[in-house]
């Protein structure tokens, strides 16, 4: 059976616990006015710096402290504090001039009730046919930053209109075309009802329920995970322990899912490899310029917290096998605490062969079947779901695969047309082109916290003396000394990747240990470098950049990427253009799907997945698989996999 696993906060890294919140809250409110016209927007761990961490037995833990940021909705401000839970005190309050907090999910429903009762949006409905208003949806979508006269100062959200037929439809089968309500959320009130034209609703329904989509398919026998003695994994608090992995698990509002302190076990020494690990961004850029497309650009972590948005996972459909869950635990905009139920889950799967040779002279054969264990978090982000899954391999391997799925963001067309911007996915349904980047944050700490970054390029031999044949080629190994010079991009032509390495630490071979970053699929932005988004999403630019640790320095496209005008972030860290060189650094890697919609896609989308792997290089002086112990029989026929 399935195991939540409830837990209270006894590490310096351990998320808030539901007591730690409601005091924190307490606290702020006590000091600071809470309730009057504020929002608590989010609060979170304020994490210890890696030096303020226990290093040994005598060292004390740093003290709990929360962060919090506050809206006041009158004033038009936002504030950051620092509650110290140790002596119950708020130990700072700043204002943030300028500063536009993500969106928090009490914002869109307050602002989808305050479109329905617009006068101006029902006279649009109404010119639509559309009377029953209670079966409107309306989503809130971030304004962006366009320089457009009056805006500054405001909380704005641009919101889309769909329509249920009736209340358990999917509403977003009938896009309503050409309404595009822009709301203050300050006050909760329209600015404006823009009315581009009546396009007619779609006329087919996209229902997925099993009951609407006809047979289902009845010839798959069943499939069944038994561990009768448990899984192999262990948690204590939120430690994992798993083969020869040790790290712990973190939960935050903006980012979701977050890993610290993973060490790998390496003989007698238990060796640390990352300090800590977070998809810190993500963006989605809409390739449609047409006056209900052109402001889709949904930073879905810095505008919303996707951490927030997670989904209660359930055995047999999210995860299978013998599962353990965490709840993490967040807060609504009032302050009160909420349990988010079964948010992260772990578990083991089998994933094929791990090794395997045949020695056909001698008709011998070692093999080993590779299990992976998976850590894993959903959130639903509107009509998208994003799953999260972080993998660690008995190879030493880790890998982030994305898995992308959910209704894809569309529009009502007009009979006959056929937009050069994107797919027809259905009568009247339109599905623009788009991508969606993601920016992982990796604070390396291979032995210890002096690591460097090398950049590996492949190089062709010229022929001559040396090359008689033409055929030969090898890897060339260029350090990224400084900032300034170590924001790099993907190149097909030389195979590149990056390897963090720790000169300080050496393999048997006398080369530096290294752990490689292996690059997945990947993609270029289409914006313009000009465009509003490619301001705000600087790290698009590049695949890689290379930073000197600072904590900080948390976000690919910075603190407050709500309205914000853009160049913050990873352009504005490296502008210092620090040391990279046998020091604490941080490598972000940015991984984007590029999605022509399909015809496939729709009415709900299989699941692309994306991302990447680290796989030690030189790390080990062999391969640590070899100590896998062999299955005992093979098929289950009794039939042995050696000898």
């Amino acid at each position: 059976m399935p195991v939540t696993h409830p837990v209270p906060a006894t590490h310096p890294l351990d998320p808030l616990s539901a007591d730690e919140i409601a005091e924190a809250v307490r606290i702020l409110r006590a000091e600071r006015r809470l309730a009057e016209g504020r929002r608590l927007m989010v609060l979170t761990l304020a994490e210890p710096p890696r030096s303020a961490l226990p290093s040994g037995p005598g060292d004390g833990p740093p003290p709990r402290e929360a962060f919090a940021v506050v809206l006041d909705n009158r004033a038009r401000t936002t504030y950051e504090g620092v509650v110290r839970l140790d002596d119950k005190r708020v130990a700072s309050w700043t204002e943030v001039p300028g500063a536009q907090p993500a969106i928090v999910p009490d914002e869109c429903f307050a602002c989808e009730a305050a479109v329905h009762a617009h006068p101006g949006w029902q006279a649009a409905m109404r010119k639509r046919g559309i009377t029953d208003f209670s079966l409107c949806m309306v989503d809130s979508w971030s304004a962006g930053n366009f320089g457009f006269p009056g805006e500054d100062g405001r909380r704005l959200v641009r919101t889309l209109t769909w329509v249920r037929e009736h209340a358990g439809d999917n509403g977003y089968a009938r896009p309503v075309q050409g309404v595009v309500t822009v709301v203050d959320l300050h006050d909760m009130a329209v600015v404006e009802v823009e009315d581009h034209g009546v396009v007619p609703l779609p006329p087919e329904h996209a229902r997925y329920t099993p009951d609407s989509v006809g047979p289902l398919r009845a010839d798959l026998k069943p499939l069944e995970i038994h561990q009768p003695e448990g899984p192999s994994f262990e948690i204590d608090g939120w430690q994992v322990r798993w083969q020869k992995w040790r790290f712990r698990i973190g939960f935050t509002p903006r980012e979701g899912l977050v890993l610290y302190q993973i060490h790998y076990r390496d003989g007698e020494r238990e060796r640390p490899l990352f300090h800590r690990a977070s998809i810190a961004d993500m963006v989605v850029p809409y390739g449609d310029p047409r006056p209900t497309y052109f402001h889709r650009n949904a930073f879905d972590i810095g505008e919303y917290g996707i951490g927030l948005l997670a989904n209660a996972l359930e055995r047999g459909c999210d995860c299978l096998g013998e599962i353990r869950y965490l709840d993490a635990v967040v807060t609504d905009s009032q302050g009160e605490p909420v349990i988010l139920p079964n948010a992260i889950c772990l578990h083991e799967e089998d994933v094929g062969i791990l090794w395997k040779h045949r020695d056909f002279r001698l008709r011998q054969s070692e093999v080993r079947r590779s299990r992976r264990l998976v850590v894993s978090f959903i959130a639903t982000v509107g009509n998208y779901e994003y799953g999260f899954y972080w993998y660690f391999y008995q190879d030493g391997s880790i890998e982030l695969q994305v898995k992308l799925t959910g209704i894809i963001s569309n529009g009502a067309i007009a009979p006959g047309e056929s937009p050069r911007w994107g797919t027809v996915v259905a009568p009247g349904v339109y599905g623009p082109i788009h991508q969606h980047f993601f920016c992982a944050r990796l604070d390396p700490m291979l032995d210890g916290p002096a690591n460097s970054v090398l950049e590996i390029n492949t190089v062709a031999d010229a022929a001559g003396p040396e090359n008689p044949h033409a055929n030969a080629f090898h890897a060339e190994e260029t350090l990224l000394a400084r900032e300034s010079s170590a924001a790099r991009s993907l190149a097909l032509d030389s195979a590149r990747f990056w390897k963090v390495v720790n000169r300080q630490s050496r393999n048997r071979m006398g080369q530096p240990v290294g752990y490689r970053l292996v690059p997945g699929a990947n993609a270029r932005p289409f914006a313009a470098p000009e465009a509003s988004v490619s301001r705000r999403a600087g790290f698009m630019a590049h695949h890689v950049w290379v930073t000197r640790y600072d904590p900080r320095e948390r976000y690919a496209a910075g603190d407050y990427p709500n309205q914000h005008p853009g160049g913050a972030g990873l352009p504005a860290y490296v502008l210092a253009d620090r040391s990279l060189v046998d020091t604490d650094v941080v490598l972000w890697y940015t991984f984007g799907d590029h999605h022509v919609v399909r015809l496939e896609d729709w009415p709900v989308m299989p699941v692309m997945s994306i991302g990447f792997m680290l796989r030690p290089d030189g790390f080990f002086d062999r391969s640590p698989a070899l100590d896998v112990a062999p299955p005992s029989h093979a098929n289950g026929h009794g039939a042995h996999c050696h000898g």
